[in-house]
C-alpha cells in the first residue's frame, strides 16, 4: 500500500460517521510542515500567513509553536477582529480603504498597540486621517517594498504589481513622511517576494519553463538581496528604531532568511501545502488539508460523479487554478466539464471500485482559500477526529 493509500485509509476510517461535503485538517502532516518552515527560517521567527489559514484554532496552534511569532492579516476589519480576539502582534500585509476600521483603530489603545498597517502612499496617511474621528491612538505603520525585478531600463518587470516603492530613495521619502507626521509611528518594512516564493520552478512535463523559472529566480534573488539591504540601510537613517523587516514566502524561506536584512519571515501556504506547491526544488511538504466529495453516481465504465467540487482559486484563470482530485490515486476530470457547481464527473479505473456514497479526497489549489467553502474543519489524529473547528466563514467572519 502507497503512502498516499494509507492516508486514504485512515481519512476515511476518521470520517465514517460523517457526511461529505467536508474538510479536514491532518494535524500530523500540519505539525510536520510548521517544523519545515521553522528549520528553513534558520532562527529567524516565522509571521504566519492568516490569508492561508482562516481558522482561528489552527493560528492559535501554530503561534504556540517555538519559531512562530506574530501574524500577517489580509484586510483591516480581520485585523481588529483578531486584535480583539488575544493575537497581540498583527501585521496587516495590504493597504485599507475601511474608514470605519481605521476610526475603530485610531480610537482604541488596544488595538493601536496590536495592530500595524501597510502603507506606500502618503494619499493613505490622509485617509487613515480623515476617518480617525476624532481618536488620536499612534498608528503603528509598515512601508511595503515593491521587489520586483526590472530589466532592459525598467521595459521588462518581473513580479506583483504591489507597492510604488521600488527605490531606497523612494521608500525613504515615504518613511521621512510618516515620521514628521504625528499620529503615525514607523515600525516596519515589508517586501514580498512572490515571483520567487509563489512561481514553481519545477513543473511536470515542462522543463524548458522550469529552468527558465530557475534562472529568474536566481537573477531575481540576487538583485533583491543587495537592494533590500540598501532600502533597510536608508530607512534605518530615518527611522533607527525600526522593528522588523519583514520578506519571504512559503518558497523562498530559506532563502530570504539569509539575508541579514532581514529580521522576520512570512509563511502561511506551507502549513497546508495546497497543489500550487507541487511544484517546488526548495523544499517538499506534506498535503494537510483536504475536501470530501460524495459520489453520487455511476454513468458508466471508469466514470463516477461526485457532488459539487467546482472550486476555483483566484489567480490568472487555468488548470493550475482547480483543485485536483487525489484520493483514490489515478482519477480525472472530464475534459469536457471539468469540476462542477453542482456535480463534477471523475474519469479512470479507480471510479469501477466506488461506491454510491464513497468519499473523493481532493486538494484545492491554493491555501486557505478551501476555507471559503467550509465553515468546519475536521482535524484528524492517525485514524481519528479529534475535534472540529470552525473557519473563519464558520464564525461568520466573510472579509473578502
Amino acid at each position: 500500500m502507497t503512502a498516499r493509500a494509507a492516508d486514504r485509509v485512515r481519512y476515511d476510517r476518521a470520517t465514517a460517521s460523517l457526511d461529505a461535503p467536508l474538510a479536514v485538517v491532518d494535524l500530523e502532516a500540519f505539525d510536520a510542515n510548521a517544523d519545515d518552515l521553522v528549520r528553513r527560517a534558520g532562527g529567524k521567527p516565522v509571521r504566519v500567513a492568516s490569508k492561508s489559514v482562516r481558522c482561528r484554532a489552527l493560528l492559535e496552534r501554530v503561534l504556540a509553536k517555538d519559531g512562530f511569532a506574530g501574524v500577517m492579516s489580509f484586510t483591516l476589519a480581520e485585523s481588529l477582529w483578531l486584535a480583539r480576539s488575544g493575537f497581540d502582534d498583527v501585521l496587516l500585509a495590504y493597504p485599507s480603504a475601511d474608514r470605519s476600521g481605521f476610526a475603530e483603530l485610531a480610537g482604541d489603545p488596544k488595538l493601536a498597540a496590536a495592530v500595524t498597517v501597510m502603507v506606500d502612499d502618503v494619499a493613505q496617511l490622509d485617509l487613515i486621517d480623515s476617518a480617525r474621528d476624532g481618536g488620536g491612538e499612534v498608528v503603528r505603520v509598515c512601508l511595503e517594498l515593491d521587489t520586483s525585478l526590472k530589466l532592459l531600463g525598467g521595459r521588462v518587470r518581473v513580479g506583483a504589481l504591489r507597492s510604488p516603492l521600488h527605490s531606497p530613495a523612494q521608500v525613504a521619502d515615504v518613511a521621512r513622511a510618516v515620521a514628521r507626521r504625528p499620529g503615525f509611528r514607523l515600525v516596519g518594512i515589508m517586501a514580498y517576494e512572490g515571483h520567487i516564493a509563489g512561481v514553481g520552478d519545477s513543473v511536470a512535463g515542462r522543463p524548458f519553463r522550469s529552468r527558465a523559472v530557475r534562472l529568474m529566480q536566481a537573477a531575481a534573488r540576487r538583485e533583491l538581496v543587495e537592494r533590500r539591504a540598501a532600502v533597510v540601510r536608508a530607512v534605518r537613517a530615518v527611522a533607527p528604531d525600526l522593528e522588523f523587516v519583514n520578506g519571504g514566502g512559503t518558497g523562498s524561506v530559506q532563502h530570504t532568511a539569509a539575508e541579514d536584512a532581514v529580521t522576520e519571515i512570512a509563511a502561511g501556504s506551507g502549513l497546508y501545502v495546497p497543489r500550487l506547491f507541487d511544484n517546488y526544488t526548495s523544499f517538499s511538504g506534506r498535503p494537510a488539508a483536504l475536501f470530501a466529495q460524495p459520489v453520487v453516481r455511476r454513468p458508466g465504465v471508469g466514470v463516477v460523479t461526485v457532488l459539487g467540487g467546482g472550486y476555483p482559486a483566484s489567480g490568472a484563470a487555468g488548470g493550475d487554478r482547480l483543485p485536483v482530485p487525489y484520493l483514490p490515486e489515478g482519477l480525472r476530470y472530464d475534459p469536457q466539464e471539468g469540476p462542477g457547481e453542482v456535480q463534477t464527473p471523475l474519469l479512470g479505473s479507480p471510479a469501477d471500485d466506488l461506491l454510491i456514497g464513497d468519499k473523493v479526497w481532493f486538494r484545492h489549489a491554493k491555501a486557505g482559500e478551501l476555507c471559503e467553502r467550509f465553515d468546519t474543519l475536521h482535524l484528524i489524529e492517525g485514524d481519528r477526529v479529534t475535534a472540529t473547528v470552525p473557519t473563519y466563514r464558520g464564525e461568520g467572519r466573510t472579509f473578502l
